[in-house]
């Protein structure tokens, strides 16, 4: 069964995608947090750059036997070697790869060369971006598909009084681009299920809902289907709304 991505656009999403991170630590966990996101009905699949540190190519193989029909990206966070960091993860059966923009233009488009090679998808990620939005221009100049706004733990910590979120620049973004874009980095579940609303065509659902501490990487207690569930369906059902005024979610900063 085909899950290419590779050259997905805008227009062909006509409604809002569902990625849900699996920021974990084992192939065990991993698995049962990704069969509850595809019983709630998550149409992406991460490997977060957690479970790659700790499990590597396995954790894509295991994800890959055990979901055959859902895409899976591989948050590699590729920083240099681009071309054989992804043709590795792509025989190991990944669907698309995150490069940092902070990379050198070689490393990015190395990553888009071994992209062309091996059918997949290359997902640029903003995050230390001193202009997010001509960040996501260059990233798209140099052959990524789909532009990352990012807003990094770290970051937002040091700096909380600042309510740093990455709804703060995220309709600027996707006017100054065209590739789809996603938004990633402490969205409460009420700002994440807005995105469409900002014009964000892939929706990630991550780390507050899909573990119960950011640092430890475990998974949570209490019922995580009841969360995702209606939350993908509202997702699901919203309007991708690039170029409207978006609706301002509880504890949105702007």
């Amino acid at each position: 069964m085909s899950t290419t991505i590779r050259g997905l656009t805008r227009s062909d999403i006509v409604r809002p995608l569902v990625q849900v991170s699996l920021d974990l630590t084992s192939i065990e966990d991993a698995l049962r947090v990704a069969a509850i996101a595809v019983e709630a009905g998550a149409d992406w699949l991460e490997v977060g750059t957690p479970l790659i540190l700790a499990c590597g190519t396995d954790a894509v193989r295991a994800l890959r036997r055990e979901f055959p029909g859902h895409p899976l990206i591989a948050d590699l966070k590729i920083m240099d070697g681009g071309y054989g960091e992804a043709r590795m993860y792509g025989n190991a059966g990944a669907d698309a790869v995150v490069v940092m923009g902070r990379a050198h233009d070689a490393t990015i488009e190395r990553v888009c060369e071994a992209a062309a090679e091996f059918g997949l998808m290359v997902m640029g990620d903003d995050m230390g971006a001193a202009n997010h939005a001509a960040e996501a221009v260059r990233l798209e100049s140099l052959g990524v598909e789909l532009v990352v706004h990012h807003i990094g733990h770290d970051h937002r910590s040091r700096h909380r009084e600042l309510g740093l979120s990455p709804l703060t620049d995220l309709r600027e973004i996707v006017a100054s681009t065209t590739v789809p874009v996603q938004a990633v980095g402490g969205l409460s579940l009420e700002q994440a299920v807005a995105c469409p609303s900002y014009g964000a065509s892939v929706v990630v659902l991550g780390a507050p809902l899909a573990i119960s501490d950011e640092d430890s990487f475990t998974v949570p207690e209490g019922d995580l289907l009841g969360v995702l569930e209606p939350a993908i369906r509202e997702i699901h059902a919203a309007s991708i709304r690039a170029n409207q005024q978006p609706e301002q979610p509880r504890g949105a900063t702007q």
